[in-house]
Parts: structure tokens; sequence; C-alpha cells
């Protein structure tokens, strides 16, 4: 039978653990084959811009992240522009999209499958093929607005998980 400590250890590492999906990821974002090398929870804002729509109206426009990578209640680096994402230890990647599913609610932004396109620097992200921002909850930013060059965030959380193949 487990000791209560063992046990006591194991809730508390699941609680500060980064939420994985439950259910399966959907097709359009599922990585098959690879391996966890980081999962991340990320905390910050989209940043969006007011430009001309193809009408010719004003909308809103994504334009970048800014957000801390937090592991274990700490933060371990940061997710920019790019996107890029950045580790205390030096090593980042850039990403590219190639998947995307819905988020949970239509507040939410999409849940994302991005391949890496670059590295720099070496450790924890050097091996890194694939990032999946899934859990996203807020970050949306939709409609009209009244003058072209303001920016607006949208606050939004998500967990990063970090694949290499193999």
């Amino acid at each position: 039978m487990p000791s209560f400590k063992s046990v006591a250890f194991a809730v508390f590492a699941l609680a500060s653990a980064p939420a994985l999906a439950a259910e399966p990821l959907p097709n359009a974002i599922a990585a098959p084959g690879e391996t966890v090398v980081l999962s991340a929870h990320a905390e910050g804002a989209q940043v969006y811009e007011c430009k001309s729509a193809p009408d010719g109206k004003l909308a809103w426009a994504f334009r970048e992240p800014v957000a801390t990578l937090l592991s274990e209640g700490k933060t371990v680096g940061r997710h920019y522009a790019g996107p890029n994402w950045e580790l205390a230890d030096g090593s980042a990647v850039v990403g590219k999209a190639v998947g995307n599913a819905p988020g949970a609610t239509p507040a939410d932004i999409p849940w994302l499958k991005l391949e890496v396109a670059a590295r720099r620097g070496s450790g924890t992200l050097t091996p890194v093929t694939t990032v999946q921002r899934i859990n996203t909850h807020g970050g949306k930013l939709d409609g009209a607005c009244d003058k072209a060059g303001e920016f607006k965030t949208a606050p939004y959380a998500a967990d990063y998980v970090f694949l290499k193949k193999g």
C-alpha cells in the first residue's frame, strides 16, 4: 500500500503539472509517433492592431503573442512574435502553423500544431520538431475598431507541448 507521503506527492505533482488534454487531440493537431520533451503553461496576452480589412472597414488583426512560460509554477521562458518560444537555458524554436482546431468556446483562440522552422542555442528545446498549443482560454478579439494603428490586448492562457520525432 502506498504511503501517505507518496500519495500526497503524487497529488501535488499532478496539481502542479500543466493540464494535458484528457481526450485524444483532434487529428488536425495530433503528432502521432512523437514524444513529449516539455509541457509548459503560458499566461499572457494576444496583441491585436486596428487595420483596414479587405472590405475597407477597420477591424482587429492579430499582431503577436506575449506570454510567460511556466513549469511547476516557475517561470521557465517566454513566448513572443515569430512565433518564438525561448527558455531560460538559452534554447529557442520558431514555429510555423500547419494545423488548427477550434478552442473550447468562441472566446478561445484555436488549438495549433506548429512545425519547428528554426532553432537557436542549445538546451531543452534543441531536439523539438513540433509544438502544440492546447487547452486555450481566451485570447480572441474580433470585430470592428475605431482608429487604425490602435493596439488592444486579449488575455489568454494555453498549454504548449514541445515534441520530438522518435
